[in-house]
């Protein structure tokens, strides 16, 4: 157990190593600065060329997401027909069928949005043109949109008093040349060369130890597998994602990937300090960012380590914790850690069944995305962490008698109403969402949903919408979401939960932007200090968390007692 611990501090060890150069690198690709990937500037004329792009037209926040919105619409028009009609098309060796249009409506929402909710299994769902051009498509666009909506975010604080906020086309376009597209192949080198399939061949035969022959499924995964977890995505080549022993064939692929999804989230934190020239603050969102996710992690890791009451009483030893659902490649806390890391982040990938963890542990990973603020996904992962500082700014505001301000700009009555409605949002989608679902199920109990009745076929529920709400894509897969109703019901929360968060703190940024610059005084509130850490923290605690605590007891709390 010992080497097993040791093994999750290297890796989170390893990912700070990685992440805090990377956060320098970032911040000089968008101030427009000299990196050593500055020999793909051809390719990028080339593109801004083709699709008639000037980069140099500098954009307004509006403007920003006038584009982020209509480019969006178009790749969710194009990713729907491509889905319904798989089956008309080349690279489909193994013959799948095309979706249906509500599975196709919510997977290409799905993707979309960085969220990567899965209503079918990965092999058999798609084929390996969609698989490609489709999914892996709105892998890399969906994180290079958050990314870019960012930093329109970033510009506005560091340029002070101004209305020209950069270009999205071209955050969009670098953020897939100088970051993502780089890194996707180091990481796929590393899994294709650990065993991951990188071939176009249908499914390959072969005889198992019990002399049944079976067909295994293979393509092309590793590229995919790559942004898949690079872009805080989580949807697998394969229906068990990174449990599959070709998805992630062994200890070292599980730290890649683990590594893979935690490095850019955490190093657009230090970007913000370096390109805003405010590294305390930076220090500070990560210092608050950390104690969040430890506070998930150290419990989630215990309860996995120390085994099931339940078994317990049965006379079983579980020296090796609670192994249900796990893989014995990784054990028990190196699937907590995954489990914690992979829902405060919004990746959704899993290399252990989260429906088969322990009831609290289950609970703070729908905690870690009920707060979605503890590092978060490319980009907006900031943002969602932006809206609970302005709220903190505001109430402190109030706490001292002055007017609230952030970054020398006065936050107003208008800035603090779209906080609170981003704010609210979040918890308005999950908690309607399970009780519309919960009505349904207590009116008609034949509804093919629940494979666990009670506490635990509630919190699969609660967990669904909680999912989608924070763009995670992970689920309690007891849970037969496959039909109209969810396909339907999750695909407009996955809609409201991702668009609204990004454009609430795109246009604070940008109306505080436009505002005179206020120097810093003797009664300026900092918001690089300790102090300020703590109060925003106890906001994030009282808005996100609280908000949650009567659901959670009637799911995972109840069933926690249950087992004793």
């Amino acid at each position: 157990m010992n080497t097993e611990l040791l093994g999750v501090i290297a890796t989170y060890v390893l990912t700070l190593i990685i992440a805090i150069p990377l956060g320098k690198y970032i911040s000089k690709v968008f101030k427009g600065e000299k990196t050593w990937l500055d020999f793909l500037n051809p390719v990028e004329r080339f593109i801004y060329k083709i699709c008639g792009i000037n980069p140099k037209e500098e954009m307004n926040w509006k403007q920003h997401l006038k584009a982020l919105i209509t480019i969006n619409m178009l790749w969710f028009v194009y990713a729907f027909f491509l889905l319904i009609f798989q089956d008309k098309l080349p690279l489909n060796p193994d013959g799948n069928p095309g979706q249906t249009p509500d599975l196709a409506f919510n997977t290409a929402i799905s993707f979309l949005v960085n969220c990567d909710l899965q209503h079918y299994s990965g092999e058999s769902g798609l084929t390996y043109l969609t698989q490609l051009f489709v999914i892996t498509f709105l892998q890399f666009v969906s994180a290079a949109t958050g990314i870019a909506a960012l930093v329109v975010l970033l510009k506005a604080f560091r340029d002070k008093t101004t209305t020209r906020l950069g270009n999205f086309w071209e955050f969009l376009v670098k953020t897939n040349t100088r970051l993502l597209l780089p890194l996707c192949i180091v990481i796929a080198l590393i899994l294709s060369f650990n065993g991951t399939p990188a071939s176009y061949a249908g499914k390959d035969t072969i005889v198992t130890m019990q002399g049944d022959t079976v067909g295994v499924s293979r393509g092309p995964a590793a590229g995919m597998i790559a942004i898949k977890h690079l872009g805080t995505n989580g949807g697998g080549w394969f229906g068990a994602n990174s449990i599959h022993p070709l998805e992630n064939p062994s200890y070292l692929t599980n730290m890649t990937e683990a590594i893979a999804q935690m490095i850019i989230p955490i190093a657009m934190i230090f970007a913000l300090g370096f390109f805003i020239n405010r590294r305390k603050f930076s220090y500070v969102v990560f210092g608050v960012m950390t104690a969040g996710f430890l506070l998930l992690l150290v419990p989630s890791m215990l309860y996995e380590i120390n085994g099931n009451p339940a078994i317990a009483k049965m006379g079983v030893s579980q020296l090796t914790g609670a192994m249900e659902g796990k893989e014995v490649r990784f054990g028990p806390a190196a699937t907590g850690y995954w489990s914690t890391i992979t829902t405060v982040i919004s990746t959704g990938s899993v290399n252990g069944f989260h429906d088969s963890t322990m009831p609290l542990t289950g609970m703070m990973q729908m905690m870690g995305m009920m707060t979605n603020a503890f590092y978060g996904g490319c980009g907006v992962g900031f943002l969602n962490y932006f809206i609970f500082v302005i709220i903190a700014v505001f109430i402190s505001g109030l706490m001292v008698g002055r007017t609230p301000e952030f970054m020398g700009h006065k936050v107003e009555a208008k800035e603090v109403k779209i906080a609170a409605l981003v704010a609210l949002l979040h918890p308005f989608l999950i908690l309607s969402g399970t009780a519309l679902s919960s009505y349904m199920i207590a009116h008609n109990p034949a509804l093919p949903w629940l494979n666990n009745p009670g506490y635990h076929g509630f919190s699969e529920m609660l967990y669904e919408y909680t999912s989608a709400a924070a763009n995670n894509g992970s689920g309690f897969e007891g849970l037969g979401d496959n039909n109209i109703f969810w396909n339907v019901t999750t695909g407009f929360v996955l809609i409201f939960s991702r668009f609204l968060p990004i454009l609430g703190p795109v246009a604070i940024a940008g109306i505080l932007a436009q505002k005179k610059y206020i120097p810093e005084s003797a009664g300026t509130l900092k918001t690089d200090t300790a102090t300020f850490g703590i109060m925003t923290f106890a906001v994030i605690l009282i808005l996100a968390a609280l908000s949650f605590f009567p659901a959670l007891v009637l799911g995972p709390i109840a069933e926690h007692f249950s087992l004793y």
